[in-house]
């Protein structure tokens, strides 16, 4: 069975995807210093100001894993009906681009409508940068994603209330948006 969540979060292994989950909700994922520490997804509930709204954690994907590479794209069916991905990318690594569009590529061959979907771009363990690294990398991101980046740090939860917003901000979106589309379909006459 597909999961069903209104976010999921994706990335490389060890992009800190479960130590987020375990951030901001009460869920209780595995989390370690090796790739692949999660093997199936996780489930949490985010309680924000008066709302909420269940997040997915996707096991990490790899290069080549809509070709069955690591733990391959298995799991991706779970997000492909959240209305919104977190796509998050370990800020310690050398090359942010390359593991943004890593990630990216493995969505598009996947289909499903996965790279259509609305993504909030996070530089993630800022916490383990000094500010010049940071800024670096925060712009090579910006600049191979085109858009706007979020940069956070699951461990100490600096800015990850800025990510939750923008999530609440995406699925009032997507609702006004199917609400408009079910007003503008006419009525099957039978």
């Amino acid at each position: 069975l597909k999961l069903i969540a209104d976010a999921g979060l994706v990335g490389l292994p060890n992009a800190g995807k479960s130590t987020f989950l375990s951030a901001v909700t009460a869920a209780k994922p595995k989390i370690a210093d090796y790739p692949f520490t999660t093997l199936h997804p996780g489930l949490g509930v985010v309680r924000i100001n008066a709302r909420e709204f269940v997040l997915a954690d996707i096991p990490g994907l790899i290069e080549g894993a809509s070709e069955g590479a690591g733990l391959g794209d298995r799991f991706l069916g779970h997000v492909e009906r959240c209305a919104v991905l977190i796509h998050l990318v370990d800020g310690t690594q050398e090359d942010v681009g390359s593991a943004y569009r890593t990630i990216r590529e493995e969505l598009a061959a996947y289909g499903g409508g996965l790279a259509e979907k609305e993504e909030i771009l996070c530089l993630n363990k800022i916490d383990a940068l000094d500010p010049e690294t940071l800024e670096e990398r925060k712009s090579a991101l910006e600049a191979v994603s085109g858009g706007t980046v979020l940069t956070i740090s699951g461990t100490s939860g600096k800015n990850v209330d800025a990510v939750l917003y923008a999530v609440i901000e995406a699925l009032d979106h997507e609702r006004d948006n199917e609400a408009r589309s079910s007003r503008a379909e006419p009525e099957e006459k039978w």
